[in-house]
C-alpha cells in the first residue's frame, strides 16, 4: 500500500508540474511587439483592392445590365399585378400605345394594346411625390417629370 500512494503523489506532481508549465507557455509575452508599419500598409494594400473590386464590379453591372439604358425613356412600367406565383399581367406604356403584357415564367404575351388614356394615373401625383420634392429641395436638386 505504501508503494501505491507513493506512485498516486508522483503522478500527481508529475500532472501538477505538467499544468503549471503549460499555463506559463500559454500565458502571454511580457513584451508584445507593436504593429509594424509593413503590416499596417499590407492590410490598407488589401482594403482599397477588394472596394476596387466592388466599384468595378458595380460600374460592369451598371453597363452590362440588359434593358436599363437601352429604352432611353420610352418604356414605362405603368403598373403590375400578381395574377399567380409567377406570372403577372403588367401594363407598358409605349410612346402614345399602352400594353396590356402577360409574364409568364417562360414568355411574354402580348395579352392587349390600347392608346394612352387622357387621364392616365401615371400623371396623377403619388403618395410619396410631396415629400420627394421636399427632399429634392432640400438637396438642391430638381425633381424630373414623367
Amino acid at each position: 500500500m505504501n508503494r501505491a500512494l507513493r506512485a498516486a503523489l508522483c503522478y500527481s506532481l508529475a500532472g501538477v508540474l505538467a499544468l503549471a508549465q503549460a499555463a506559463d507557455s500559454a500565458a502571454p509575452p511580457a513584451a508584445t511587439s507593436p504593429v509594424s508599419l509593413l503590416g499596417l500598409l499590407q492590410v490598407l494594400f488589401a482594403l482599397l483592392v477588394v472596394l476596387g473590386a466592388i466599384g468595378l464590379f458595380a460600374w460592369l453591372m451598371r453597363r452590362l445590365m440588359p434593358g436599363q439604358a437601352g429604352a432611353g425613356g420610352l418604356l414605362k412600367v405603368v403598373g403590375a399585378v400578381m395574377v399567380g406565383p409567377r406570372e403577372r399581367l403588367v401594363v407598358v406604356e409605349l410612346g402614345d400605345t399602352w400594353l396590356l403584357l402577360g409574364v409568364a415564367a417562360s414568355s411574354v404575351t402580348l395579352v392587349h394594346s390600347m392608346p394612352r388614356p387622357a387621364q392616365a394615373p401615371s400623371s396623377e401625383p403619388r403618395p410619396g411625390s410631396a415629400f420627394q420634392r421636399l427632399l429634392g429641395q432640400a438637396l438642391g436638386t430638381k425633381r424630373r417629370e414623367g
